[in-house]
Formats: C-alpha cells, structure tokens, sequence
C-alpha cells in the first residue's frame, strides 16, 4: 500500500519556485518536498533544473518567486551560510575540504572548541571521534585527511554535515569517483543518518545505485517538474523516458536520406580502430570497442553513463589504465591527443567553450589551430593558407557571419560548434569523435551538421557519435553502443531501432550483462 505523505509532514516543501536569468527560464514554477528518514533522489538530464534547484534550496539563488518553508516555518535564504544554520548541508562530488589539517580540525572547523583562549586539541579529537564512532566509521581522528582517499574524505565531510545539526544533508553525485566497495560504505552511513532522522537528497546520474538507496524521486526537465515518485513504484524505462521525453522538431527528410541510403553508407567492415578491455579506473569499466572506416556508431545512454569516457580515451585525452588498442590492425598506445591525432584520430568535446573554440581568436586562427600544432609552431603556415583554408570551411558549412576574421566568441552556438568542427576536418582525420555536436543549438544548424556526418560517413571517415537525443542517435548511426552507470551494456545493429528499444536496454541492460555482473 503506498504510503501517503501530506506537506505538513515535509521538512522541506518548496511550492511553485521560479528562477529566472536574462533570457534563460531556469526553474519554472517547480514544487519539491523532502520528508525527515527519507532518501530523496533528484533526477534529471543535462540543463533540468537539478543544480539550480539545490542552490535556491542551500541559499546561493535567491528564487525569482516562489515560497519555500523548513520544518513548517517560511524561510527565505540569502546565503549559503544562513541555510546551514537552518539545518542544511551539502556535501559536493568535489570535497571542499583542507587535505592539509588532520580529521578533526576539518569535522570542527569553524567551531573549534578553546580552553583558556587556547584550541582545546583533546576535546577536538574526543568530539570527533564520537561523532565518527556515530557513523561506525573507524577513521582516526588525528591522521592527515590529504592521506585518505576520495571516499574517506567524503565521510569525513558528512561526519562535519552531522556536527552542524543538519536536518537536510545535501549529497551533490557523490559516488561518481568512488569503485563497488566505497559505494557500499557510503550507503551504509546514508542508512545511518536515514534511521537518524535526517533528510537526505541524493544527486546521481547512476540509475542502479539511485533504485537501491532512494525512497522517493522527483523527476526535473527543461526546469519544469515532471512528477515525483515512490521509487518501487516507477519502473527504470519509465523513468528515463520521463527524463529524456521527445525530441520536439522532425528531421523527416533526414530520416528518409538514412533509410534511402543505409547500405551505401553501411561501413566496409574493416575495423579502423579495435579496443579490447579499454577503461580507466572510477571512470569506465573495460570495453571492447570496434569501429569499422565509413561508420558511424552511436553512443547512447544518460549523462554520466560513460560515453564521454570512451571519447576521452579514445582520443587520447584520458589515458587507459587497462586494455589495448589497434588502429589499422597495429598496436597503438592513446596516450595524448598529439599521439592521437598522429593516428588521424581527432576529439571534438562536448565542452565546446571551455575545451574547443578559444573565443579571443578569429574564427580563421580557430580552424587552423590543431593543423598549425600537429606540423609544430616551429613550421607556421603561411597566412594566405591559413586564409584560403578558413574559407573553404565558412563556405563548406555555413559558417555564419562568413567572416574569417570576426572573433569566435561573437558567434552564435551553432556556428562556434561548426567552426570547431572544421578546425578537425582541417587535419583530415580518419575517425571523428564528436561529443554532444549539437548540444544547445538551434534546430536549423543541428540538421546541417547532423547533414555533414552523412557526407563525412560517405566518403569514407568513421564517426563516434555520441548525443543525449535518443532519436538524433537512431538517425545517424549503424550501430548503437549502450552505455549504463560507465559499463558499455550492449552494441546493437540500428535495424529497425527504435527509441523504445534504447530505451529498455539504457534502464535494463542486457542478459548476458546480468550474467556478467552476477559472475564479477
């Protein structure tokens, strides 16, 4: 029988909060609700709401409006530092605390106890150790917390969030560094406090981890509420269907030109690039991974499965710690995306401001960049090429305004991700890695770059694509990996697929990965 909760019985109940940004509607009339021993999971996709929901509720946004109430009192934070003293916590991915003090100068930090004027050391270490000994945890108070791993440090961090009396403890994917073991201990303390009493909202991409340790969900998109469940009531498939929803524009034409053209872009079967058990420990578990020259294959599954990881591997920004790798049947070692782009691979990242276009340049000095670094600066080309090349690229697609001068930080979106794309094509690769290409774009851009992986496809370069876009993933690729919680789940032929079908294999994954998973 489901439990029925009413507002009054919620520490939290935040109704109708609105957060608005110059032209951005980040929260739009969202209601939320935490209730005290509860596991309360947020969910959502990439630009959901998810972050900007937690800072309206941890005092870093004041709401636009909206009214939020703790404990049945109205309360109205201006400062992150007024939300602790209310009773919340948060504890972030990246721990925000002195690697360089001991554990208890870090748990009592701020609220140091003295003796005569004086740190009182002793009452520092004893009001430590009870409080850790509360959470079963055996961490010696004294040692230096630089000298623990991730996992520790992130108890340790909890361990302060409890010292402070917090009701509601914040815990922002706190698992996402963490191997099998640590998990365990992590949830193992997150029951603790749950029996405790305390209010936990717990942030993570991981779908398995989030069905064992939350009670209740709330499912956030495009900064609107989609609904909040009982977790045991709510099937996986649903709720990434509920995350992702549909895609709003058509592609029909599109569409038809891949149905038309299928097996004359169909790839050669001669595998341009061979992974076998390629991973990097606490970011992708082992994959094997083939990519034929002429295919494009697809990355799917949600943010924070691991499809970015196998990018950066495979493009050489991440370096493997298993596994091996061929290019052209011949051992290669990914170790840097010079050595990379040596074997005509090339990265194009999802973090297109901060990890492709440098804005302060013109658009011409942006695609030539990874040509002028792969010949060595010692070997500059000439200006009247570097002019010619740009043009042909602002031609080739499109670019907007067709300006080889004009500074790429004035572009909009679609025409900054199509320079940084003719940037790679500058170097003619042989294998294109694109990450999220179309990610925050407008429709007429997406469709001319979705246009350009076909011609890339047709004469002959292998694409890695990989997109949030469950539909744009079917309409480009001939196969399909399916990444879940940083494990590739399956590779699928894209016969036929449907969206329904990514679906159900991004919630459930595949048999013969259960087996695995039960024989590990």
């Amino acid at each position: 029988m489901t439990q029925v909760l009413s507002p009054v019985d919620a520490v939290v109940d935040i109704v109708g909060v609105t957060m608005e940004f110059p032209g951005v509607m980040a929260l739009d009339c969202v209601d939320f609700r935490m209730y005290p021993g509860e596991v309360h999971s947020l969910m959502g996709e990439n630009g959901a709401g998810k972050s900007t929901l937690i800072k309206v509720l941890t005092g870093v946004y004041s709401a636009t409006a909206g009214d939020m109430h703790l404990a049945g009192s109205k309360v109205s934070f201006s400062t992150p530092a007024q939300a602790q003293d209310a009773g919340i916590s948060t504890v972030y991915q990246e721990v925000n605390l002195l690697p360089n003090l001991s554990v208890a100068e870090n748990i009592m930090l701020g609220r140091e106890p003295r003796r005569f004027g004086s740190l009182d050391w002793r009452a520092m270490r004893r009001r430590a150790a009870e409080l850790l000994e509360g959470l079963n945890l055996d961490i010696d108070p004294g040692s230096l917390l630089g000298s623990h791993s991730i996992a520790i440090q992130q108890l340790v961090a909890i361990a302060r969030a409890v010292d402070v009396n917090a009701t509601v403890l914040i815990l922002d994917e706190p698992t996402s560094s963490l191997d099998t073991d640590e998990v365990a201990e992590l949830f193992r303390v997150i029951r603790t406090l749950k029996e405790q009493g305390c209010a936990i909202l717990f942030v993570s991409h991981f779908l398995d981890q989030v069905y064992e340790i939350a009670d209740r969900l709330t499912i956030l998109r495009n900064g609107r509420l989609v609904g909040e469940y009982r977790t045991e009531e709510i099937l996986k498939i649903d709720l990434v269907q509920k995350m992702i929803g549909k895609e709003m524009a058509s592609f029909s034409e599109l569409e038809q030109r891949h149905r038309e053209s299928e097996e004359e872009i169909a790839g050669t079967g001669i595998p341009f690039l061979e992974a076998k058990g390629l991973g990097r420990r606490g970011a992708i578990r082992p994959v094997d991974f083939s990519i034929d020259e002429g295919e494009v294959v697809g990355l799917a599954g949600l943010l924070g499965s691991g499809r970015t990881e196998i990018a950066r591997l495979l493009g050489g920004i991440d370096r493997a710690d298993s596994g091996t790798s061929e290019v052209n049947g011949k051992a290669v070692k990914l170790t840097s995306p010079r050595k990379a782009l040596s074997k005509r691979i090339a990265f194009a990242s999802e973090d297109r401001r901060g990890e492709g276009i440098v804005g302060d340049l013109s658009v011409r000095d942006n695609i030539a960049l990874a040509l002028q670094i792969e010949r060595g600066w010692y070997r500059p080309i000439a200006p009247k090429r570097v002019t010619e090349l740009a043009q042909h690229y602002i031609d080739a697609l499109n670019i907007r305004p067709a300006d080889p001068h004009a500074l790429v930080r004035n572009l909009s979106g679609g025409n900054q991700q199509k320079v940084l794309l003719a940037r790679w094509l500058a170097v003619a690769p042989r294998l294109l890695i694109l990450d999220e290409p179309t990610r925050g774009i407008d429709i007429g851009a997406k469709a001319e770059i979705q246009k350009l992986v076909f011609n890339l496809a047709e004469n002959g370069m292998s694409v890695l694509y990989i997109s949030a876009e469950l539909e744009e993933v079917l309409r480009l690729s001939h196969r399909v990996g399916v990444m879940r919680d940083r494990h590739m789940v399956s590779m699928v032929e894209n016969d036929s697929l449907s969206v329904e079908d990514l679906l159900a294999l991004i919630a459930e994954g595949s048999e013969d990965e259960d087996e695995k998973d039960v024989v590990a």
